[in-house]
């Protein structure tokens, strides 16, 4: 059983830094506060103390989850809500989702969240999935009882798969001060952010169906910033290569609603790349820490074109794998 009480190592945290740039209308929305006659069908999202609107870090970690996900093309193998399906690790371990019941039930082969990519990052909830019956036993993970089932000419037992922390933490992002600045000052009817009208014409009737949505102006800017925690050195390059093609993909995609109407078109600038490992921590109490950025970019362009000098400055700072 001391599979069940192992820590995970903590080697160091990077720290990346950009200038979010809203280049179209942005609109993730938020619950309104009322329902008045006229008033907005979809409002934003806003910091309750000061109204200002901010981009949630859950919007942004799930949209590069999903661009990720793609990209590795990865199988969607966890039922959702309203008839969406995802992709998830369901154990630490390889194994096999089932989806679906009796006759129509389907297995789905998946990759432990040890060593999966999307899971290393995002983390994973486990489920009930099929793993090899030697490594379930190994671990502790069944009994005597265990239900099992022959996949591929081996003997797989049903087990309750186990959660994945993600290593990847995705700040909230704030305006920048001289955004709050610029945007107090427009006369839009709503604070700081600007009505979009839109219509919905019956095909048969030709009926209009007006709304009205709330979105974040063209030009506004947030402060964007990520965690990546190190727990093993090997990985760390992976995933951290994944995390800026996924940051270029998303420059290309859109953020929040509305995407394939022209809405949220961001980029980002000025990209600061920081580590501090487990001594560094240590030398904070006497003074000694310092947080300089370890690699610059101006775009996501450049980001991509300096990661090869960026993965030297890594392999510097990182210790070897003592596992």
């Amino acid at each position: 059983m001391a599979y069940a009480t192992e820590q995970k190592p903590l080697l160091g945290k990077f720290r990346l830094k950009s200038t979010l740039t809203v280049e179209t209308g942005l609109h993730i929305g938020g619950g309104g506060d009322n329902l008045d006659i006229g008033g907005l069908d979809k409002p934003v999202i806003r910091n309750p103390l000061d109204r200002y609107p901010y981009l949630p870090g859950s919007s942004i970690k799930g949209k590069l989850r999903s661009i990720l996900e793609r990209l590795l093309n990865k199988p969607l193998n966890r039922a959702g809500g309203s008839d969406t399906y995802r992709y998830e690790s369901d154990d630490l371990e390889d194994g096999y989702s089932e989806v679906g019941r009796g006759n129509n039930s389907q297995l789905i082969f998946f990759t432990g969240a040890k060593h999966c990519p999307v899971s290393r990052l995002f983390g994973s909830t486990g489920a009930i999935c099929w793993i090899e019956e030697q490594i379930a036993r190994d671990r502790g993970l069944v009994g005597n009882k265990a239900q099992l089932k022959t996949i591929d000419n081996k003997s797989y037992a049903l087990i309750k798969g186990r959660n994945a922390p993600a290593r990847l933490i995705v700040r909230d992002c704030h305006l920048t001060e001289d955004s709050i600045a610029q945007l107090k000052q427009i006369d839009t009817g709503l604070y700081m952010t600007e009505w979009k009208f839109e219509n919905g014409i019956d095909r048969i009737t030709s009926a209009a169906n007006p709304r009205q949505v709330e979105r974040v102006p063209a030009g506004s800017k947030f402060n964007f910033e990520i965690i990546y925690t190190v727990e093993n050195p090997e990985q760390a390059e992976e995933d951290l290569r994944n995390i800026a093609i996924a940051l270029a993909i998303l420059e290309d995609d859109a953020l929040g609603g509305h995407g394939s109407r022209g809405y949220g078109k961001i980029s980002f600038q000025n990209f600061e790349f920081f580590y501090r490992s487990m001594e560094q921590y240590r030398q904070i109490v006497a003074g000694n820490a310092s947080f300089a950025p370890i690699q610059q970019a101006k775009n996501t362009p450049e980001l991509l074109e300096t990661f090869g000098t960026l993965n030297e400055e890594i392999r510097k700072m990182l210790p070897g794998d003592e596992s």
